[in-house]
């Protein structure tokens, strides 16, 4: 479809069709017709393109629990990164998204990971690209503009939808949208893993490309048991609200990177590659030892995994029966433990910045009367929080957090029905 054509189109009010993802078709309508002006600006208006999409995620459960083959419960949020794209005949990936330089990956130099720099987006479409071949998927060049409600730095996986974008694009346009949603995850993590150099799990990806609430389990490697739960947070009287607390995620890679490495390290102590399989008496028994071997937090970090995990099946089974409460209680206790002994709401390289925990105690003060529950979000360290509101005084709780955090800081959301996918 040509440019105009496809203008024409939203103009008309055609994304009407798609009011399951967005709850204001005619903006972000407006939203689509701008990115189609600017990929026209870049790469011309004579081309045949097409317009993608790819939601956020929220965590709802089991914090840093996916890395070690555990469970966990999350959902596509209705914040989606969108892209313009057309194929070229280049071999090359030409991408440019809003507010960075356009990234250009040649396609036939992506076998060695070390020919990208790591920590980069040109790292990620390199990733995904050779993903892609290495599992005999068709790979080809495109150009693309896309552009995001999905912020860097929200908590909202960016980053994921990103790659599972580059995956999206390549699926429709060379393999007939033959490759499943969550092949597509599974090599963004690849991607995540060995091009770009961050030790992720596989929750985030498949989270975006899947769509929905969504429990996964990954005890089997390369083989992740996914379950949707049908349940509306809207009907059950409850409204879904993250909170930015304006951190930044930069230089926070060896934050991250040390809640697997000291998971594992215990794990690995007890004759185990991860925490999956362990019982919580089994790391008490081995205490005396392990503290000489992979010092506490190691040791605090892996009981959390333990409870965490457990905790996941409870809240899924606490939504596919409509036990809300049950559900609230869950959260709660997951944010407990996630900064109590996954100790993940804070970096230790600037103990005096600690927006998450000032979030966090604020939300406490707020919902303490109306009830709700709260917790960290995401991976942590910076960024966001996760409250689950009663809708009567969501406006409340919205207006009182963008007073300390700053306008726009609070972000209601919808969860999504549908994951990555191809517009029209």
């Amino acid at each position: 479809m040509k440019a105009h054509e496809l203008k024409q189109q939203l103009a008309g009010g055609a994304l009407s069709a798609y009011g399951h993802l967005y709850a204001d078709p005619s903006s972000a309508a407006a939203r689509m017709i701008e990115a189609i002006d600017e990929f026209v600006r870049l790469y011309g208006d004579e081309r045949d393109i097409a317009l993608f999409s790819v939601p956020g995620r929220s965590e709802i459960s089991g914090n840093h629990t996916d890395h070690n083959r555990g469970c966990v419960l999350a959902g596509a949020i209705d914040r989606d990164m969108i892209a313009v794209a057309a194929c070229n005949e280049d071999g090359v990936i030409r991408f440019h998204s809003k507010g960075y330089n356009e990234d250009v990956v040649d396609l036939s130099l992506i076998d060695d990971p070390s020919s990208v720099r790591p920590f980069t987006s040109r790292a990620l479409i390199a990733g995904v690209a050779r993903g892609f071949a290495m599992a005999d998927h068709a790979i080809g060049g495109y150009d693309a503009y896309s552009t995001t409600e999905v912020l860097k730095g929200s908590g909202l996986s960016s980053s994921a939808a990103f790659e599972v974008m580059v995956g999206n694009i390549l699926n429709h346009f060379y393999n007939d949208a033959t490759v499943s949603n969550v092949e597509i995850a599974k090599i963004a993590q690849f991607a995540e893993n060995v091009y770009f150099g961050k030790p992720c799990g596989l929750m985030d990806q498949m989270a975006c490309a899947v769509g929905g609430f969504v429990y996964m389990d990954f005890e089997k490697e390369g083989e992740p048991l996914i379950e949707p739960v049908a349940f509306s947070l809207e009907e059950a009287g409850y409204t879904l609200c993250i909170v930015n607390t304006g951190g930044n995620h930069a230089n926070l890679n060896d934050d991250y990177a040390s809640v697997p490495k000291e998971m594992k390290a215990v794990a690995e102590a007890l004759g185990r590659p991860v925490l999956r399989g362990l019982t919580e008496a089994d790391i008490l028994a081995a205490v005396p030892t392990l503290r000489g071997v992979t010092g506490d937090r190691a040791i605090l970090r892996a009981l959390h995994f333990v409870r965490e995990n457990a905790r996941v099946g409870c809240i899924r089974d606490a939504l596919k029966r409509g036990d809300v409460a049950c559900f609230l209680d869950g959260i709660r206790m997951s944010g407990r433990s996630s900064f109590e002994y996954l100790q993940n709401v804070y970096t230790t390289k600037n103990p005096s910045e600690q927006g998450l925990s000032l979030a966090l105690c604020a939300t406490e003060g707020l919902l303490a009367e109306v009830g709700g529950a709260f917790r960290v979000h995401g991976g942590g360290f910076a960024g966001t929080i996760q409250a689950f509101v009663p809708n009567v005084h969501a406006a409340a709780y919205v207006r009182a957090m963008n007073d300390i955090f700053g306008e726009g800081a609070v972000m209601p959301l919808r969860i999504r029905p549908v994951g990555a996918t191809r517009l029209f």
